[in-house]
């Protein structure tokens, strides 16, 4: 979904404390069951990825001025990313099966 989403990889930052202005401006899209993104209703940019299970965020790393001087800490759905779409680096890789062996090992269902 992160390749039709964007056309590449979901670059994303996350945070402890998040604070969200501008809420008359944001649409929300429930891509299915256990997730939602978010997007500006004036611009159409992305803003975020939210795991409905948890509530957990993720925000698009290209809302912020920073997020070049950030490292990277895992790669997930790496078996579904185009051939030219590799990030180099020592960092954690995950495949899809992996990544949903592990949520379903924390108690989450996708059905």
């Amino acid at each position: 979904m992160c390749r039709r989403w964007g056309g590449a990889f979901y670059a994303a930052q996350t945070g402890k404390k998040v604070k969200i202005a501008g809420e008359v401006s944001i649409a929300i899209y429930r891509s299915n069951g256990w997730a939602e993104r978010a997007f500006c209703s004036m611009c159409g940019s992305n803003l975020w990825f939210r795991f409905l299970p948890t509530g957990n965020r993720s925000f698009s790393a290209g809302m912020f001025d920073t997020a070049s001087s950030h490292s990277i800490e895992k790669e997930i759905f790496v078996d579904e990313r185009a051939d030219w779409c590799r990030l180099s680096g020592d960092h954690p890789r995950q495949t899809g099966a992996e990544v949903i062996a592990e949520a379903k090992a924390a108690g989450f269902t996708f059905d």
